[in-house]
């Protein structure tokens, strides 16, 4: 199964790019009140996208037999991947106003570089270290 680690890695980074791409697109369209956004495709796409790359994730860590809470690095990862969706959410259709938006959609950005920064260091501090 090992073999099949660059293959999945280079999908799982991929997946993790365009996941970001969508949520940047997404967002400039919330902040314009596009309507858009009504788009089927544009409401299942990321969900498609991102469950891609939450099964690389998971085939990874089977992979290499390192998993969140034995690795503090995965565990930092999951952590911020849950404030990355929750600032994400509120950026996309939860702010109650457009500086709430705006400034949510500029943290989940900050968040989804630190994960980026944990993932390549593999240091839970990331940015921090």
């Amino acid at each position: 199964m090992l073999e099949y680690y660059p293959m999945v890695k280079h999908l799982h980074m991929t997946l993790a790019m365009l996941s970001i791409l969508g949520f940047i697109f997404r967002w400039i369209l919330a902040l314009f009140g596009s309507s858009l956004l009504k788009r089927t495709w544009l409401k299942v796409l990321p969900h498609i996208i991102d469950t891609g790359l939450l099964v690389a994730a998971i085939l990874l860590c089977v992979m290499l037999q390192q998993y969140p809470i034995a690795q503090d690095w995965l565990t930092a990862k999951v952590v911020l991947l849950v404030v990355y969706i929750v600032l994400g959410m509120f950026a996309l259709k939860r702010a109650p106003n457009q500086l709430v938006r705006i400034l949510a959609g500029l943290a989940a950005i900050a968040v989804f570089a630190q994960i980026l920064v944990v993932a390549f260091s593999r240091s839970p501090l990331g940015l921090f270290a």
